[in-house]
């Protein structure tokens, strides 16, 4: 008996550098396994990090010849996308950096019969991070109304999606982040490393796990760990293109021996029980996957309430939890969490708690796989 033939999927990327949309794709296509093969577009030339984290048996490939998804929108740019998203079966776009592809959809689809779009909201860039921009809000009120399906994973999202963008109802969905959870464990005084750096005897982690990118704001978390003592050391764990500016706001601040960018690690779940505690600095978040995975290792977590962020935290955790752009009040709850170890703890626990009962990553994959199928009109998706 001949096997079926596997679905053809073409993934439109704003940048496929590890983060964690990127990430999450990664993960979906693992778990899609074999009966789908898929095709992944940067739409920053060579920023392909996350394919790290695709599996070795899963069919993927990078092209190096699809029409750019950057530049000035023209009927001629759209109709080149257009043309090469035939032969598909679902095209998949990502945040604004594939919004020309959704517009050239939107325009062409019908007379190439081009296959079902679902587009993916996970947050803005730096250049939104503090307000929205009108053009691009009529963009999307323009481009969308075609795609099958607009999945985003946080309720500040959704009503966005909703009341700005306005997206149908029945075609927004939203899918809260999921992680395996068992795969986590609570954090552990052993001494260990990862990527050639030594946690010391001794020594206590502030931990990030973050794209280097300028809307993770990692300078502001520099500054703000400047006010802990030693022993405790900053550790960031990721890879982009703010690496010598986090490195140069370490320097002015006297740190750079206590500041350690180790680079990608493709497993958190085994970088996490080295941290003693979990910060993030951003501008901009939806539903950080970082700060589920924290959770999950019951690790208290200091962040500013940017998306919903403040939701997913336990409730123990609220007071670490600090109006965005406070940067005092982020190094003061810091400093707090930092000086106490039996509250860092009594917040892990119950952070953990909530994880593990939230969160877990089979939920999301099936909400995935059913909104793929949906948009496919099956009644199954790999």
């Amino acid at each position: 008996m001949s096997q079926p033939r596997r679905l053809r999927l073409l993934h439109l990327h704003s940048t496929f550098s590890p983060g964690g949309k990127e990430l999450r794709a990664a993960k979906l296509m693992n778990a899609f396994g074999g009966g789908a093969e898929h095709v992944v577009v940067s739409g920053v030339e060579g920023q392909l990090g996350a394919a790290k984290a695709i599996d070795p048996g899963v069919a993927a490939t990078y092209p190096t010849d699809f029409p750019s998804l950057a530049g000035k929108p023209s009927p001629w740019r759209w109709w080149r996308i257009a043309r090469a998203m035939q032969g598909f079966d679902l095209v998949l776009t990502y945040n604004w950096g594939s919004m020309d592809a959704v517009g050239a959809h939107r325009l062409f689809g019908r007379l190439l019969r081009l296959p079902p779009l679902v587009h993916h909201e996970d947050g803005f860039n730096q250049d939104e991070a503090h307000g929205l921009k009108p053009i691009r809000n009529r963009f999307r009120r323009l481009t969308l109304p075609t795609a099958a399906a607009i999945i985003v994973p946080s309720q500040v999202l959704e009503r966005i999606a909703a009341q700005v963008w306005r997206a149908a109802p029945g075609k927004l969905k939203r899918i809260p982040n999921g992680i395996p959870l068992g795969d986590y464990q609570p954090t552990t005084a052993e001494p260990a490393g990862i990527a050639g750096l030594t946690k010391p005897a001794g020594a206590l982690w502030l931990g990030s796990l973050a794209g280097l990118r300028a809307i993770k704001n990692l300078p502001r978390l520099v500054r703000a760990f400047a006010a802990l003592p030693p022993p405790w050391e900053l550790v960031i764990v990721g890879e982009g293109s703010e690496r010598d500016a986090i490195l140069a706001e370490a320097t002015r601040l006297g740190l750079e021996t206590r500041v350690h960018l180790p680079g990608f690690a493709a497993d958190p779940a085994q970088v996490l029980p080295l941290f003693d505690l979990f910060a993030l600095s951003s501008d901009s978040e939806q539903f950080p996957i970082s700060v589920v995975e924290a959770m999950a290792a019951g690790l208290a977590v200091v962040s500013p309430a940017v998306g919903d962020v403040a939701d997913i935290v336990s409730a123990d955790n609220h007071p670490l939890i600090t109006l965005p752009g406070d940067d005092p009040a982020l190094a003061a709850a810091m400093l707090a969490a930092s000086s106490d170890t039996a509250l860092r703890n009594t917040i892990g626990a119950a952070n953990r708690a909530r994880a593990m009962t939230q969160f877990g990553e089979e939920a999301m994959i099936r909400a995935y796989r059913n909104t793929y199928a949906a948009a496919l009109r099956r009644a199954d998706f790999p």
